[in-house]
């Protein structure tokens, strides 16, 4: 069985056909979808959306570019909420946060200051409630790595990793495996494919960031942007699977224990797609 650990499914994009876009993900051998929240305004719909379907599990947090939106309150709404989801079986942790250096807006130094602030105010929470984090780390590993270092305890998904293999080790001893996706299938993205064949099979998770970060396939040369989604995770899977020299099933079984491993509320579950 496949587990998608990060899918933005409650996007708009999805809206026209979700139910779908499900349907063709549990064809394509998908058994769990986490879905992360992105801010305040899409807790409930993000929990919602996790119980309407078997294999569907949420986290909750605020996204770095939710942050300039942000106020303070709602990282209270936050801890009230998380408190409150430790009774639900499909709420896994807290996420999606972290840093994001790659849009401008984000890069001056009061917002910078902001998303440090928000993003340690979350680690502290998921470090008081022992549960894991899905971070978000676009151009920002470094950075990320000096806030988790001073969180002793909290482990997760470091999603869409494409850092360096000094980075990678270091999140790894941090208790962190590192999500990939379409990226990796580009054959131009050279690094995040060494990286994907290279680093140790047990830090490794798949994930599709779907509506975001299409691969490769469904790319169109001066057309719309395509729209990712989860049912493309076995073929991103056998991507992976031929960089390594292994076969979809020894794949999905070992990603699959390891996204069970760093979100433990996933592998105590007793849902049946689990």
């Amino acid at each position: 069985m496949l587990i998608d650990t990060h899918c933005h499914l409650d996007a708009a994009e999805f809206d026209g056909d979700r139910k779908d876009v499900i349907a063709r993900a549990q064809a394509a051998g998908v058994g769990a979808i986490v879905i992360p929240a992105v801010s305040r305004d899409n807790f409930h719909a993000v929990k919602d959306l996790a119980w309407s379907f078997p294999g569907g599990y949420y986290a909750l947090g605020i996204h770095p570019i939710a942050v300039p939106d942000a106020r303070e309150e709602d990282l209270q709404n936050l801890a009230e909420m998380a408190e409150v989801a430790l009774e639900d079986e499909r709420f896994l942790g807290i996420g999606e946060i972290g840093l994001d250096f790659f849009l401008p807006d984000l890069k001056e130094e009061a917002m910078r200051d902001k998303q440090g602030r928000f993003f340690d105010a979350q680690l502290k929470l998921a470090q008081k409630l022992s549960l894991p984090v899905i971070v978000h780390v676009r151009r920002s590993q470094d950075e990320v790595l000096k806030f988790l270092r001073r969180r002793e305890g909290v482990r997760g998904i470091a999603h869409a990793f494409n850092g360096s293999f000094q980075q990678a080790e270091q999140f790894i001893e941090q208790g962190f495996v590192l999500g990939f996706g379409g990226a990796m299938t580009f054959e131009r993205a050279l690094q995040i494919r060494r990286l994907a064949e290279s680093l140790p099979l047990e830090s490794l998770v798949l994930e599709t960031d779907a509506p975001d970060i299409p691969p490769s396939w469904l790319g169109k040369p001066g057309g719309e942007r395509p729209r990712n989604e989860p049912g493309e995770l076995a073929r991103i899977g056998r991507e992976m699977a031929q960089l390594r020299g292994l076969d979809l099933g020894e794949l999905a079984r070992a990603t699959g224990q390891n996204a069970r491993r760093v979100l433990p509320r996933l592998a105590g579950t007793q849902h049946p797609a689990i």
